[in-house]
């Protein structure tokens, strides 16, 4: 998996989370509190998170088949940006496991391989070059 597919997810999950804050800080204010400027501060943070929120889903989807998770597993992570901060708690945490199985990943790496060098072909075979390949 690229790194660039957990950005993504990370900076929406971010994006998300921030909006969904704001979003809450503003329903208080316009609800709780009368706030007369917390109306129009609503209506464009709820837009804004909305579809923001739809490139978050297909992002975390996106992350989550290419990690190969289980259903239960994403619906949790496309669930996190309903919930205010869950997005911010989610995202660290599967950024930690991402980080960590990609660490595991390259320390095992290519154990027991060795490399050979192809034998090279000179003039005899039109001066084909030689390659470098891995072996057991």
């Amino acid at each position: 998996m690229k790194k660039s597919v957990l950005t993504r997810y990370r900076v929406m999950a971010y994006v998300t989370g921030v909006l969904l804050v704001a979003l809450t800080i503003g329903m208080i204010g316009k609800y709780a509190l009368d706030v007369d400027a917390a109306e129009d501060f609503t209506q464009v943070v709820s837009i804004a998170h909305g579809w923001l929120y739809v490139l978050y889903l297909i992002f975390a989807f996106d992350l989550g088949s290419k990690a190969k998770w289980p259903v239960k597993k994403q619906l949790w992570v496309l669930l996190a940006g309903t919930v205010p901060t869950a997005a911010f708690f989610v995202e660290r945490r599967i950024s930690r496991e991402l980080e960590a199985s990609r660490r595991g990943r390259r320390s095992r790496g290519r154990q027991g391989l060795t490399p050979r060098v192809a034998p090279p072909y000179g003039r005899a075979y039109g001066g084909l070059p030689s390659t470098f390949t891995w072996t057991s």
